[in-house]
């Protein structure tokens, strides 16, 4: 009874919902704190393995707004299908395999990352990258993967592409544009409505 009335008299608490914390605590330095960050939005350096590329896009809510308080974090491997296993292999690979964005530092709300293309990371399976989102009103962030469009042949046998629905597949799909002679994969998460992006289940 004491906590429902603290809840009726100053609202929710942090506990109970997601608030804008995410720029101080994962992105400091991209939303201009005087402190740094651990991972940010470049993956690779001159090191790394593989074709460079951009991967970038907007998360959208139900009515296909796009959300400027967003936190996107992505992992992949390499172009030699290879993951660093810890900071001295990340730095011979000149690869970290994980970067982080928050949404809310473009004039568009997207988020954007410089990499490289995976490679297969496992016999069957096609070049992929693993998301996951946090936005404000969730309690729990959501997992998706991103695949590529121009890879039809390995998307064809890959076994998690293949357990979606063949009308949702699509929303798994990074569409392939070139900029300036840089190669740029386009993916946006719709988090809600009639164009919903498939979550998983992990």
């Amino acid at each position: 009874m004491l906590m429902q009335g603290l809840q009726d008299n100053f609202g929710q608490t942090p506990s109970q919902t997601v608030g804008p914390y995410f720029a101080y605590g994962l992105t400091a330095a991209q939303y201009g704190y005087d402190f740094d960050q651990p991972f940010d939005t470049v993956l690779t350096d001159d090191e790394a393995r593989g074709t460079r590329m951009r991967l970038e896009g907007r998360v959208l809510d139900g009515d296909g707004m796009p959300v400027s308080d967003a936190l996107v974090e992505i992992s992949h491997v390499d172009g030699q299908g290879r993951y660093p296993r810890n900071v001295y292999e990340a730095s011979a690979m000149g690869f970290r395999g994980f970067g982080r964005c928050g949404t809310g530092t473009d004039l568009g709300n997207r988020y954007a990352f410089h990499t490289v293309k995976p490679a297969s990371q496992a016999d069957g399976e096609a070049p992929h990258i693993d998301m996951i989102v946090t936005m404000r009103g969730l309690l729990l962030h959501v997992f998706t993967r991103v695949y590529f469009q121009d890879e039809a042949e390995a998307n064809a046998a890959d076994p998690v592409l293949n357990s979606v629905h063949a009308e949702r597949r699509h929303s798994l799909l990074a569409r392939k544009d070139e900029r300036g002679g840089d190669l740029i994969y386009r993916f946006d998460v719709h988090m809600q409505g009639p164009y919903e992006t498939v979550f998983f289940d992990l």
